[in-house]
């Protein structure tokens, strides 16, 4: 073999190696293992529930205050078994058939009603105050990715949304727009004025306010806006007329250091509910032929509650308009339900559950439930006494500061010598026995609603 055959020879191991080595080199490239695309629904978790739902005081455990309300816990690990195929505790919701989180139906999953306020999307439909309450409304493309991920089924892994949108921070915020007032002769409105509520805390107020009607007026419907953060809007009666607040003054729950305001606490004792609601905006209607008598030269106690979270001050404001109609037309009078148990007893450091049953001496007809007890409460169940329902639970609430106000689409129908029961359960935290009284450490066990007697 001579030189230059040598020569070639070695060139071509040369290149051989140098070829060898490229292809060494890019298979270790190529073959090396690609991150895996984060599923959809992680996603949600990490960009959506852990920063801006799952927070203490919310939705973070079973621990947090306001988890007797919701019972919803949307912690990483157990967030998809609460959402997807469940029931809402929102009775609205869930006698509309809505899931929590319905595969494959954005519109019959009360998750992006939640997220998604604007009534437009949904019929007109009210499931209560938009998520998160109290903070920062979430960009459009996180909302946009939520509903995405429903429509493909909901599904725990896999990715089936666009994560590109998740980097769309435009915030769509439709402007304030209050209740237009009833034209003359048609209604009133009493309004809460706008006020601030300083960041990072929940400011409740009360304002008793004249409802301007000179003449007994009978109402037939009635509308309650307010502003994104409310909790609830309430129109309360007074039950003693000769204890009331001033006209006009604005009450604080709370004082700026968030301690209790004793004073207007106590002022609640007196209250009778009227009207109301924990929707961003409600129409409520009354049967036909039926309607609201309010006397002439009424005032009402308005009571508004809102939750800022935010490091901004927020503004509040809520109106409520009452609708009239001529007396001739009204063939029913709805009366405002006030049963109350006074025989109370509660142990220091014990839980019990205390009922009273109440009937009636004529047929009634209950449009709408709610309840009342201060802070020992812990569960408020209403339930049918007598007749072929008796002993059915027609109202549960275990939110002692609020209430579920719920209405009836068909009025429960009892007849004379059937009634309601209640039964509240009580947990005595406090070192002293407690029993029924007008302060805040005194105890009450209430049924409020509507009703008419037929004709």
């Amino acid at each position: 073999m001579n030189f230059l055959t040598y020569t070639r020879l070695g060139l071509c191991i040369g290149v051989s190696a140098i070829l060898i080595n490229l292809v060494s080199c890019s298979k270790t490239t190529t073959d090396s293992p690609t991150p895996t695309e984060t599923a959809t629904f992680d996603l949600i978790q990490q960009k959506i529930f852990t920063p801006s739902c799952a927070l203490s005081g919310c939705h973070a455990s079973e621990k947090d205050a306001t988890f007797i309300q919701h019972g919803l816990v949307l912690a990483e690990g157990v967030a998809y078994a609460n959402l997807v195929g469940v029931d809402p505790k929102n009775s609205n919701a869930k006698a509309d058939g809505l899931k929590r989180v319905k595969a494959y139906a954005s519109l019959e999953s009360l998750l992006y009603h939640k997220l998604n306020i604007a009534a437009s999307h949904h019929s007109g439909k009210s499931y209560g105050n938009q998520m998160p309450l109290g903070g920062n409304t979430l960009p459009d493309g996180q909302i946009e990715f939520v509903r995405r991920w429903i429509e493909a089924g909901a599904p725990k892994t896999g990715t089936v949304v666009d994560a590109t949108l998740l980097t769309d921070n435009t915030v769509t915020i439709t402007p304030y727009e209050s209740l237009s007032v009833p034209a003359t002769g048609t209604g009133y409105q009493m309004a809460v004025p706008s006020f601030d509520i300083q960041p990072n805390f929940e400011r409740e107020l009360f304002t008793r306010r004249l409802v301007g009607n000179t003449t007994d007026i009978y109402v037939n419907r009635y509308e309650t806006k307010m502003r994104s953060g409310s909790h609830h809007f309430v129109a309360y009666d007074f039950s003693n007329k000769s204890l009331l607040p001033n006209l006009n003054d604005i009450r604080d729950l709370r004082n700026a250091d968030n301690s209790l305001n004793v004073v207007t606490a106590l002022s609640m004792s007196n209250h009778v509910y009227l009207a109301g609601s924990q929707a961003q905006y409600q129409n409520y209607v009354f049967p036909e032929g039926a309607a609201l008598l309010i006397p002439a030269n009424a005032s009402l106690d308005l009571n508004s509650h809102f939750v800022n979270k935010t490091t901004s001050v927020m503004k509040g404001e809520a109106q409520i308009n009452f609708y009239t109609v001529d007396k001739s037309k009204v063939v029913n009078v709805v009366q405002t339900l006030n049963l109350s148990n006074t025989n109370l007893n509660i142990p220091a450091g014990k839980t019990v559950t205390l009922t009273k049953s109440f009937t009636f001496d004529k047929p009634r007809k209950i449009l709408t439930l709610t309840s009342h007890m201060h802070q020992l409460g812990t569960k408020f169940v209403i339930k049918i006494k007598g007749g072929t329902r008796d002993g059915e639970v027609i109202f549960t609430s275990t939110d002692w500061a609020h209430p579920d106000i719920v209405t009836f689409t068909t009025p429960i129908a009892l007849k004379k010598g059937e009634g309601l029961t209640s039964e509240i359960t009580y947990t005595n935290t406090t070192a002293k026995d407690v029993s029924f009284g007008l302060t805040s450490d005194d105890e009450m066990g209430i049924i409020f609603g509507y009703y008419y007697e037929d004709q």
